[in-house]
């Protein structure tokens, strides 16, 4: 550098200016640096992905947002809360296995969640067609790893241990060969032989395909008896938390306890104060029937075993969520008006309310189902998911990894 420019450097002390040192003179530089177009067009995924990916990676965003914010505001926006989970997921990269290798959705995913640095990815399935088709969709996945079940090293090993685990439900040897020639389960073995931290499958396989594996292989939570999920409804200005709208189509007042104490921990874990609701179709003591027994009885469960947790119920969907309706129904409540968390008695509720919820309004966003309570972190996608739902999914299910991994230790 002359020193001449470096003395102009060191007599700075204004903002911080950006400074190029190039081997040309100044006329042809700025005549390069003016044929350069800087436009990122809103149908070109790949380069958005690149430009966030070098953003994050070298500007320093929390003196940036002390520079420019000074107050912070209470309501948060589905895309608030979608960079807050990428960021999340970056700070404690773990290593996600995708089994649906050869789907156009998952690759094009996986090429956006590696140029943002998101995690570390594998791939399973045939690596001549996995290859084949990067190159067909003009993808940049040199970072991934690609594994075909049967032609690994590992297959005997993987065959044997599937062998062991399950002879007792009679399983044989070649069944077992057979089970880990599917691609499903060779990543359910992988997250329990701690080859890999987590899986995110469905978007082509079943549900039903897609945990069966990890019901047989990881099992539950000591402590835990079910399986359950819940869905982050990034609503205009708040997250919400609806649980089970996926799993249980009728839970007995324990398993609903259980689902109300797990939604909690997973707000918990997305930064969301849990105020749980425990609805049904009666505030308080308006109304009878087993239905309304069934909340109250589960209420108690989890006030007897999480005294920690604010939670209401039974109580309605109007009082939980609407500050002018608590006061009338139940002045009292801390619940009531403001909660976070909301335990739908049963699945057709669950299920219809999270998708008339997501209906209502265009800004809403709904992510899941997120599974909870299994012991290590496996999600499902809808067969109908979008390229976008995927990097979500696998953000959340990165998330959930460290912190199995962090609460374990």
């Amino acid at each position: 550098m002359p020193p001449s420019i470096k003395r102009l450097i060191e007599g700075w002390s204004g903002l911080p200016v950006p400074i190029l040192l190039v081997q040309d003179s100044t006329f042809p530089t700025v005549s390069a640096l003016h044929d350069l177009k800087g436009t990122i067009d809103s149908d070109n995924p790949q380069k958005i992905a690149t430009a966030l990916g070098l953003f994050e990676a070298n500007v320093n965003t929390t003196e940036l947002k002390e520079k420019l914010i000074s107050r912070k505001s209470s309501k948060i926006t589905p895309q608030m809360f979608e960079y807050k989970l990428i960021r999340q997921a970056k700070k404690n990269k773990q290593h996600i296995v995708l089994p649906e290798g050869t789907s156009e959705r998952i690759l094009k995913a996986a090429d956006i969640l590696l140029r943002r640095e998101v995690c570390d990815i594998t791939l399973l399935g045939k690596e001549d067609k996995i290859a084949s088709l990067i190159s067909q969709f003009n993808l940049e996945l040199d970072g991934v790893n690609i594994i075909n079940p049967e032609r690994s090293p590992n297959f005997e090993q993987y065959v044997l241990d599937f062998y062991e685990m399950r002879k007792d439900k009679g399983v044989t040897m070649d069944m077992a060969c057979d089970f880990m020639a599917d691609e499903t389960y060779w990543g359910t073995m992988m997250i329990q032989k701690d080859e890999a931290d987590a899986m995110v499958s469905g978007s082509i396989n079943t549900t039903a395909h897609t945990i069966r594996p990890a019901f047989q292989i990881i099992k539950t939570i000591p402590g835990k008896s079910i399986v359950s999920s819940v869905f982050l409804m990034c609503l205009k200005d708040r997250v919400l938390v609806f649980g089970d709208c996926a799993i249980n189509p009728n839970p007995t007042a324990e398993q609903l306890a259980e689902i109300a104490i797990s939604s909690a921990e997973t707000a918990k874990i997305f930064g969301i104060h849990p105020r749980v609701a425990m609805l049904s179709y009666s505030t308080g003591s308006s109304g009878k029937g087993a239905e309304v027994e069934k909340v109250l009885k589960a209420t108690e469960i989890v006030q007897k075993l999480r005294p920690d947790l604010l939670i209401e119920g039974p109580i309605q969907y109007d009082a939980a969520i609407d500050p002018s309706v608590a006061r009338t129904k139940i002045p009292d409540s801390k619940v009531g008006g403001k909660a976070t968390v909301f335990v739908f008695p049963d699945l057709n509720t669950g299920n219809n309310t999270y998708k008339a919820v997501q209906r209502a309004s265009e800004d809403s966003l709904a992510i899941g189902p997120i599974l909870q309570g299994l012991r290590k972190p496996v999600n499902d996608l809808s067969r109908g998911c979008t390229i976008h739902d995927i990097v979500n999914t696998v953000a959340i299910t990165a998330i959930q990894a460290f912190e199995s991994k962090n609460n374990k230790g």
